[in-house]
């Protein structure tokens, strides 16, 4: 049991989306405080999970994303401009994924 025990846990350390991250260990990360993370959750750029305890929780990706955040806010952009702007540049990445699919899975095309 111990063995599975650890493939467990090794596998939510390679996970991504795993909330490994107290909210004050994710604030010092991003070089942010706790008040700029929730402030980032309220306006929905990020959703924290909660512990058993209600505690918030934050994942490697959504660190990433507050990063982002914490860069745009350090050069003068407003919080809520800056959210949009990661919104906005995240649906242009989808879509860009998407278009190169669509184009890969045409017959005679190029991709270019």
């Amino acid at each position: 049991m111990a063995a599975e025990a650890r493939r467990t846990a090794d596998n939510r350390l390679d996970d991504d989306d795993y909330p490994a991250y107290t909210m004050g260990r994710a604030a010092e990360l991003v070089g942010g405080t706790p008040a700029f993370l929730r402030a980032l959750g309220e306006a929905r750029l990020i959703t924290p999970l909660r512990s058993e305890g209600g505690h918030r929780r934050y994942s490697r990706h959504q660190l990433r994303v507050a990063a982002r955040a914490r860069e745009l806010v350090d050069q003068g952009t407003p919080i809520e401009a800056a959210c949009r702007i990661i919104l906005l540049e995240d649906q242009l990445a989808d879509t860009r994924r998407l278009n190169e699919r669509l184009r890969g899975d045409r017959p005679g095309t190029s991709g270019g």
